[in-house]
């Protein structure tokens, strides 16, 4: 089963304010889905994550041993801690055993997060009556820089670079 189209979805997730709590409150994040190509999205965001946010970063794979010189962990029981929220760049077929590996847990986790393209209203819904918050189809390096002064609200630059000529 593939994701439904924006025409076929159903469930809404946290506005603008809403995200912006959810990472103010975050301290630590467990990268799912982590990988060591440069290429890849989840590289890109932990990159960012890194050397932009005040988070934690742990990063979780089971085929990968070390990225940009960090432990990589097989799965969210091996992490140091429970991370406050779970960033996730898995396949869509993969999205409720992610969710069920991220209940097992237990408390703390407070945040289930699904990157850009990810949407799976049951894992939501499933995700909600567990008592986490839940985004998805959404970017965390994009809303991080959106709320913390690397681009305005609307998604684009804050007007560092400029096509208007200065006058003399």
């Amino acid at each position: 089963m593939s994701a439904p189209t924006r025409e076929e979805r159903t469930w809404r997730g946290p506005g603008a304010l809403e995200r912006q709590a959810i990472l103010r409150r975050t301290r630590t994040v467990a990268v799912v889905g982590m990988s060591d190509k440069p290429s890849r999205a989840s590289y890109f965001v932990a990159t960012y994550l890194l050397s932009t946010s005040p988070y934690e970063v742990w990063f979780v794979n089971p085929n990968i041993g070390e990225v940009l010189g960090r432990p990589v962990y097989p799965s969210l029981d091996a992490l140091p801690g429970v991370p406050d929220l779970v960033d996730v760049f898995r396949r869509h077929e993969d999205l409720p055993g992610v969710l069920d590996e991220t209940l097992a847990l237990g408390e703390g986790v407070r945040t289930f997060w699904l990157q850009l393209g990810l949407w799976h209203e049951d894992v939501a819904r499933r995700a909600e009556a567990a008592g986490l918050q839940v985004v998805m189809d959404r970017c965390l390096k994009i809303e991080h820089a959106r709320f913390h002064g690397g681009l305005h609200l609307a998604g684009f630059d804050t007007g560092v670079i400029d096509s208007r000529r200065r006058r003399a």
